[in-house]
């Protein structure tokens, strides 16, 4: 179930913050994510506080969640989006994450398939995001789900991580 997260939800959010860490520190680390710096429970908290945090639940636990809203990061200005949309057209995901524990179960796609939905229901015409260019993962989720990588250029993932090599993906609905 896809819901609107809640103030009581931070303390899992956290620990799937947490175990994505872990899984990182102990396997490949395909995203520039660092603890204590982002994601973050204080993040998720101003999220939660905005209105732009869901999380997947299955059986009364987080399997994990999304961040999403219309404020496109500073970097986006620049970039040669097809779309050529006014800021209220667009819904911009910020961060999507999946405990690994819970991953290969199809939750990022119905994460994705609800920020899709969430737009049209909104009248967007378009979903944005970026990942970093070694999220191999990632990339290919997105491509599948039908983004459209529009650009490579650096970015502050979180507003403090700098990563030269990142792309930036636009899926037209």
């Amino acid at each position: 179930m896809i819901r609107k997260a809640v103030l009581e939800d931070l303390h899992s959010i956290e620990d799937t913050y947490n175990e994505h860490f872990q899984y990182e520190q102990e396997h490949t680390a395909f995203t520039v994510f660092k603890k204590g710096v982002y994601p973050t429970k204080e993040g998720a908290e101003q999220a939660i506080d905005n209105g732009a945090l869901y999380v997947y639940e299955e059986q009364g636990r987080i399997a994990g969640s999304i961040i999403m809203d219309a404020v496109q990061p500073i970097e986006y200005a620049a970039m040669p989006w097809r779309g050529n949309f006014s800021a209220e057209e667009i819904l911009v995901i910020h961060l999507l994450l999946v405990r690994p524990s819970m991953s290969g179960r199809g939750i990022a796609s119905l994460l994705l398939q609800f920020a899709a939905e969430l737009a049209q229901k909104n009248h967007r015409k378009a979903l944005r995001l970026d990942t970093g260019a070694q999220n191999i993962p990632a990339v290919s989720l997105y491509e599948k789900d039908g983004f459209e990588i529009i650009a490579r250029a650096p970015k502050k993932v979180g507003d403090v991580i700098a990563h030269a090599n990142h792309l930036y993906l636009e899926k037209i609905l």
